[in-house]
């Protein structure tokens, strides 16, 4: 999707500080940032801001000009894709190691682009190495910026420079901006196991290879953003890392992956849960969608892979069977059988975001609510305490998203889990609300001594 900000693509080897930049840039710690070559794979967005000049950052994996695997060939492509994306180009080296071969292969191939130019000197930590830096000039770099992202040093100059030369795109967009309002998109996070398909389904719902997919598990890492529009609601995906089980998280970067990854679910909207359709549900399934009926999200549960899993037998019958019984606390999520690698009815992932987003943002008047609530108790009533009855006088919904409703009531304790799942599932049965989490607050009605009571809200 084209933005009426400049773009700015941060490429160089690995372990040269990129991600450290990108971070510096926009002000906050998107990317994973560990002292091992390699760790950045996907694209990574995000806007920086110098002194009101806005502009788009793009952090990429390592640019490798001899690609010897197939995942590394795959980060070369994502960087050189981010290159074609972009305005101006922050190419960065490493201060401490000085110019390599490949420095120079890939200086050679970014200076044939039409673009703007930036050589980035990074982890210039002090005077030494930033004097030492500019030996770099011999090697027909014509300006230099040694700086250390890690230590806030010589930053404020590179984006001054940027600043003076990156020509703003679309200077009316601003106008143009004004006389529309603007459309919050709706933020959807793909969760599910590591290898499970996520990134791939992104990829189809965008029909561009915008998420590196390879059979290794665990590829993507940090949570990326991609945005699109579908029947013209703008629409914020965010691939994530795939959550694994705590035992087999060795290593900092994993847990800082899952850590990202729920981070992910709390600021969406809607959360599309990737199960494996060959492999069922697991125990990691079960605590992956725990975390997000925790965090009270609209849900669509996504079983990829179905084309593999009915040519080994499987039935969407015996499927959803196994879902409704695995996943019973989530029974509210609608499911689909989709196959990423053919795009069977992937488009349909689309209309499901939409519509339980809608039920996840929607109100129910009052009158409506509190005739169906009187239905609804009258039917069969909550339980009561030493033969006293409990009473719901009435109900009024309080937010959305998740929608949620107080009642007033003489006995607030008594109405156990069992009722507010009977209440959950009348809600459902008069109003919808598929794919969306209720929550229900039971309060005491206080004494109106001299004022008429008992009316609905």
């Amino acid at each position: 999707m084209s933005s009426p900000l400049p773009v700015a693509a941060i490429v160089g080897r690995p372990n040269v500080g990129k991600s450290t930049l990108f971070n510096r840039l926009i002000g906050r710690r998107s990317a994973i940032v560990e002292k091992k070559p390699g760790v950045t794979r996907d694209r990574n967005y995000g806007k920086a801001n110098y002194h009101g000049f806005e502009f788009i950052v793009i952090d990429t994996g390592g640019f490798e000009p001899v690609a010897e695997t197939s995942l590394i060939q795959k980060m070369a492509k994502q960087a050189q894709l981010a290159v074609e994306e972009a305005d101006c180009v922050l190419f960065v080296v490493n201060a401490q190691e000085g110019w390599t071969p490949s420095d120079s292969e890939i200086f050679r191939s970014l200076a044939e682009i039409e673009r703007p130019l930036y050589v980035v000197v990074n982890k210039a930590d002090n005077q030494r190495l930033e004097n030492e830096s500019l030996e770099f000039h011999q090697l027909g770099v014509e300006k230099l910026f040694p700086v250390s992202a890690e230590h806030n040093r010589g930053i404020e100059g590179l984006l001054e420079e940027v600043n003076k030369r990156v020509p703003l795109l679309h200077q009316e967009a601003d106008s143009v901006q004004e006389l529309q309002s603007p459309e919050i998109p709706v933020a959807v996070a793909v969760v599910g196991k590591p290898n499970a398909g996520k990134s791939s389904i992104v990829n189809a719902l965008l029909r561009k290879e915008r998420m590196i997919v390879d059979s290794v598990s665990g590829t993507t890492r940090d949570p990326v953003d991609s945005h699109c529009v579908y029947q013209g609601q703008e629409i914020l995906l965010v691939d994530t890392a795939g959550i694994r089980r705590r035992g087999k998280v060795n290593q900092k970067i994993e847990t800082f992956s899952i850590v990202s990854a729920l981070r992910s679910i709390e600021r969406s909207d809607v959360t599309l849960l990737i199960i494996d359709a060959e492999e069922g549900i697991t125990e990691q399934v079960l605590k992956i969608a725990g975390y997000v009926n925790e965090r009270r999200k609209s849900l669509v549960i996504v079983l990829n892979k179905w084309d593999l899993a009915k040519a080994a037998g499987k039935t969407m019958k015996e499927v959803e069977e196994e879902v409704h019984h695995r996943l019973n606390f989530i029974s509210f999520a609608p499911i689909i059988f989709v196959s990423a690698k053919s795009g069977q009815r992937i488009p349909q992932i689309f209309d499901h975001i939409l519509q339980v987003h809608t039920q996840y943002v929607r109100r129910i008047q009052t009158s409506d609510l509190n005739s169906i609530l009187q239905i609804i108790v009258n039917q069969h009533p909550p339980p009561s305490k030493s033969g006293r009855p409990t009473k719901v006088y009435y109900g009024n919904q309080v937010s959305v998203a998740p929608p949620t409703f107080v009642f007033m009531t003489n006995n607030p304790d008594k109405t156990n889990f069992a009722y507010e799942r009977y209440i959950s599932n009348q809600f459902r049965y008069h109003f919808g609300f598929e794919g969306t989490p209720l929550k229900f607050i039971w309060r005491k009605k206080k004494s109106t001594q001299g004022r008429k009571s008992g009316k609905s809200a």
